[in-house]
């Protein structure tokens, strides 16, 4: 119901990019141009300075940026308690989430959650867990679900589930008859990394500080964001990795990698993140409540550790 115009306009002050912008909008890059050169024309004011193919906002663009902020997450919040007075659980529901768990853990529970809302429109952004909580306290993103605790003190977290990270290495490699292994013996041997900003990077990086060993003296062959990639170089035997147990189970039951229990045995926490502050629908609660139930069914690799009397730990 908001402006056309203004919806526009924020999607392009937020990627600070028509053609990003046309490609979430599912319209023309010409088309996203006309809808900011209306408001623009409404203002009699530049909203974005053009310059050597960047575009940045200007004073008036920023103050507009603001309101329309406000202006969008009011008229989505009127349309969910409109929708709620009918009891319906329907719209647009933002959703981010880190690879380990989009890939491996959330789709199953996504498609549940759709063929019992079949109205509700959810779209998924995957990133690593820093840009998903990030996204998630600027309301890019109505909900996160990540790998690390967010450092980001304004966010509520929830602790979804348990996940166990192991060692993998090649089944040619000298430690794949191993029953577990150390920090300082994974130190020794080349070792193939996930990128900085990953979730399961900086639970790891902490494994090591914890037994022992600074990450900056690991014998690093490479850094890779994509966990194909990490096992794929070892497969090859070009290193080993430390990876989540649930990423690796069809490689495992192929005889392609071997998994070393990491000692002492190395568990997280995964997470769900949302904003306090952040109007609370039917939609999103409905989500929360079933996404941390279905969590709770499907704990990788672990028993779950003891929680609340509500079942669910909350960190404010």
């Amino acid at each position: 119901m908001a402006d056309r115009r203004l919806q526009v306009f924020y999607t392009v002050a937020k990627q600070l990019s028509f053609t990003k912008a046309a490609d979430i909008l599912y319209m023309t890059q010409p088309a996203v141009t006309f809808q900011v050169k209306q408001l623009e024309e409404h203002f009699n004011t530049r909203l974005f300075e053009r310059s050597h193919g960047k575009i940045s906002l200007t004073l008036a663009g920023d103050l507009v940026l603001g309101y329309a902020e406000r202006i969008l997450a009011l008229t989505a919040e009127m349309d969910a308690r409109v929708g709620e007075l009918t009891g319906q659980v329907t719209g647009p529901l933002m959703i981010g989430a880190s690879t380990t768990i989009a890939e491996y853990l959330l789709p199953r529970i996504l498609g549940e959650f759709k063929e019992r809302f079949p109205q509700v429109q959810a779209q998924l952004t995957v990133a690593n867990s820093e840009t998903v909580a990030a996204k998630v306290a600027d309301h890019s993103l109505d909900v996160g679900l990540i790998e690390a605790p967010s450092h980001i003190p304004i966010l509520t977290t929830l602790a979804c589930c348990d996940d166990e990270l192991v060692m993998i290495c090649s089944p040619n490699h000298p430690m794949a008859s191993r029953g577990s292994v150390t920090a300082r013996e994974i130190a020794e041997q080349p070792y193939v990394s996930r990128e900085h900003g990953s979730g399961t990077r900086e639970v790891v990086d902490d494994f090591f500080k914890d037994n022992g060993v600074n990450p900056d003296d690991l014998h690093i062959e490479m850094e890779l964001g994509s966990r194909e990639a990490i096992k794929g170089a070892v497969e090859a035997n070009l290193g080993v990795a430390i990876m989540s147990a649930s990423t690796v189970n069809k490689e495992l039951q192929l005889g392609t990698l071997v998994a070393v229990q990491l000692e002492p045995r190395l568990t997280r926490e995964l997470t769900m993140v949302y904003a306090p502050e952040k109007f609370r629908s039917k939609l999103l609660d409905a989500f929360i409540s079933f996404a941390d139930d279905k969590f709770q069914q499907c704990n990788v690799a672990l028993k779950p550790q003891k929680r609340t009397a509500k079942g669910r730990t909350v960190d404010a």
